[in-house]
């Protein structure tokens, strides 16, 4: 296919080439692959900058995506390409064919680095999905860490840089820049841009930005990021979000508030309890939504009131196919007691339900984040659980809401009344502001024409 570029998918493809360094902050849908190959093409074979790429990515992308991209595009096909996944010899059989990119899965990226025997030689970076290595904790992250003095080029892709706020934000430039703009060092960060939030004593569970924080932040990482929305450069559908508001009996509500204050319950003759705060969240959160495990991993049924509001919204859709979401198994295993589902696991079901082939289907949100087109089979998506990931939950979203989508899309929040769940919903649009306000800080500028959709 012939590539024809909009305005700011040139614009994005000259700041890579441009910057050694880049963080390209890319909405959902607008072409961040195809901009970043483009980007390599020429850094290989015209200015001759780079003679080898590593493209870190989630797995169903580092299998899927790229390699699709590459094939799909007449202006890159001299781009030879090698994926390692898969059993630890198909990797690296992978690694040692030619090829001017190889694109491995980011679970493999300390087993590439620490345990393969394949010296780490590629003088390019590129981490699809840059928020994936937003813990400075995780081996990822610090096994990277010590390669990276020996890559030239490094570029972070993502469209939810800061999902759980500003902290985030270290770990990520600290592999793009080595610390050259917030600092080396997770406790420098914290102390010049943060205070202490929720304590207890000497523990410090949380942090909130100082006074100003946000923008010194946004100003210091500004040099080398670039952000773009969806809706600034493309004709994207409507976006109608609903809430669909469940309220539960006075003998679920007893019980539901029993296992808040005492984190403990007594359903069904069995003892549900919550052995700390992130337990009873846990616990709260499945009994919003009408089942919870016992010590056992045993099902204990509480209410079914968003099967049957699930119920209604499919109902009310008159046929056309909805996508529901869900969080537990026992959630899943409910919807598809009372519904004829099919699960979204691999590429045929994918294939079949953008063919229109599937009425009602499932997905899990951590399946569902990258790399997903499913906007061709439904414009219908409803949560029947929430998930406190604002990463997953965007991404989750934007598999139908989409370049490509060609109705409006309509994103139902199924939410338990006076429950844990508008918690959830609340905190999920208060991180968005904070990722919205990062976003709109640093984005792109091209010239005056970032809002016509016709360069």
């Amino acid at each position: 296919m012939k590539y024809n570029p909009h305005g700011y998918q040139r614009y994005a493809k000259k700041f890579i080439e441009n910057h050694e360094s880049a963080a390209v902050l890319l909405d959902m849908g607008l072409g961040k692959t195809v901009i970043t190959l483009s980007a390599i093409n020429d850094l290989l074979f015209d200015s001759f900058e780079i003679s080898r790429v590593l493209v870190i990515a989630p797995l169903r992308v580092a299998k899927n995506t790229w390699p699709q991209e590459i094939a799909k595009w007449e202006h890159i096909k001299g781009l030879h390409y090698s994926v390692a996944v898969g059993t630890e010899q198909e990797r690296l059989a992978a690694l040692r064919r030619k090829a001017n990119i190889y694109i491995i899965n980011r679970e493999n990226v300390d087993w590439l680095i620490t345990k393969s025997g394949i010296p780490f030689e590629f003088d390019m970076v590129v981490i699809d999905e840059l928020s994936s290595f937003k813990s400075w904790q995780t081996k990822r992250f610090k096994t990277l860490m010590k390669v990276r003095p020996k890559v030239k080029r490094i570029v972070g892709l993502t469209g939810t840089p800061s999902g759980n706020g500003l902290m985030d934000l270290w770990a990520e430039f600290r592999l793009l820049d080595m610390g050259k703009r917030l600092g080396r060092f997770i406790g420098e960060y914290r102390s010049l841009y943060f205070v202490p939030d929720k304590r207890s004593q000497q523990m410090v569970f949380t942090y909130k930005p100082r006074p100003g924080a946000k923008e010194e932040i946004y100003k210091r990482i500004g040099d080398i990021t670039i952000s773009m929305t969806a809706s600034d450069f493309l004709d994207m559908p409507e976006l109608v979000e609903n809430t669909v508001t469940v309220r539960l009996d006075d003998k679920e509500r007893k019980a539901y508030e029993r296992m808040k204050a005492d984190m403990v319950v007594e359903l069904g003759g069995k003892e549900i309890d919550a052995v700390n705060a992130a337990a009873l969240s846990n616990k709260l959160l499945q009994m919003a939504n009408g089942a919870v495990y016992d010590q056992n991993r045993k099902i204990v049924k509480l209410h079914d009131r968003k099967l049957d509001a699930l119920e209604d919204l499919i109902e009310g859709a008159n046929g056309k196919p909805v996508l529901v979401a869900y969080w537990y198994k026992h959630d899943l295993e409910r919807i598809k007691s009372r519904f004829d589902v099919r699960e979204i696991k691999n590429d045929i079901d994918i294939a079949d339900w953008n063919d229109g082939k599937i009425p009602i289907a499932v997905i899990h949100p951590a399946s569902a984040g990258h790399g997903l087109n499913l906007q061709a089979g439904g414009s219908t998506l409803i949560w029947f659980g929430l998930t406190w990931s604002l990463e997953l939950y965007q991404q989750t979203n934007a598999r139908l809401y989409r370049q490509g989508q060609t109705h409006a899309v309509v994103i139902h929040h199924i939410v338990a009344e006076e429950t844990i769940d508008e918690n959830v919903l609340a905190a999920l649009k208060h991180k968005d502001k904070t990722q919205a306000a990062l976003i709109d800080a640093v984005k792109a500028n091209l010239g005056g024409q970032e809002h016509d959709r016709s360069v």
